[in-house]
C-alpha cells in the first residue's frame, strides 16, 4: 500500500485522467472552495492572455466535493508536470462517504506567479471567454467541468454562476 496514493480532484482532475487510475470516488475535503482564481498559462490559455482555471481557497466551514483517484507512485511525475503552473502538491485528509483517507491535491497558492486572485463574475467570465490554449478553449475547461460535477450530483455556486454567464451570451 506505500506504492498508493489517494489524490483529490476539484478541476479538471475529475473529468479528465490521463494517466492510470486504480479506483476512483466521490470524495470531499473540508474548509477549502474552488475558486477561477488561478491563470492559466500553458493549458487554457497563453503566456500573454492567460485563461482562468481553479485553485482551492482556504474557507473556514466550507465542504469541497470531487473525485479521490487512487494512483501509484509513478504517477506523479505526470500529475507533477500536467500541474506546474503554480501549483503545489499539499497533503490533506480527503473524506469518503464512508470514512476518510490522507491524500493530496494540487493547490496554486496566492503568491504564485501565475495567480490571478478574486475579480467579479463579470470579469472571469470576459477573461474565460476569450481565452484558448494548447489544451482547448478556456470556456470548454468550465463547461466540461460544470457537467462532470452535475453527473456526480455535487453543487458548486461558483462553477454553475460563471456556466450561466457563459452560455446566456
Amino acid at each position: 500500500m506505500d506504492d498508493l496514493h489517494w489524490v483529490f480532484g476539484y478541476g479538471s482532475l475529475i473529468w479528465k485522467q490521463d494517466f492510470p487510475v486504480i479506483e476512483i470516488r466521490r470524495a470531499y475535503i473540508q474548509g477549502w472552495a474552488r475558486r477561477f482564481w488561478q491563470g492559466s498559462h500553458d493549458h487554457r490559455g497563453l503566456p500573454t492572455d492567460p485563461g482562468r482555471v481553479l485553485t482551492l481557497i482556504e474557507s473556514p466551514g466550507e465542504i469541497c466535493w470531487g473525485r479521490a483517484l487512487l494512483v501509484r507512485s509513478d504517477v506523479f511525475e505526470h500529475l507533477d508536470y500536467r500541474e506546474k503552473n503554480g501549483y503545489e502538491r499539499c497533503n490533506l485528509p480527503i473524506h469518503f462517504e464512508d470514512g476518510e483517507a490522507n491524500g493530496v491535491t494540487y493547490i496554486a497558492p496566492g503568491n504564485n506567479a501565475a495567480f490571478l486572485g478574486a475579480a467579479s463574475n463579470e470579469n472571469i467570465v470576459a477573461q474565460i471567454r476569450r481565452s484558448k490554449g494548447p489544451s482547448g478553449t478556456n470556456t470548454d475547461y468550465v463547461l466540461e467541468l460544470a457537467q462532470a460535477l452535475r453527473n456526480l450530483n455535487i453543487e458548486d455556486t461558483h462553477v454553475f454562476e460563471i456556466e450561466g454567464r457563459l452560455k446566456d451570451d
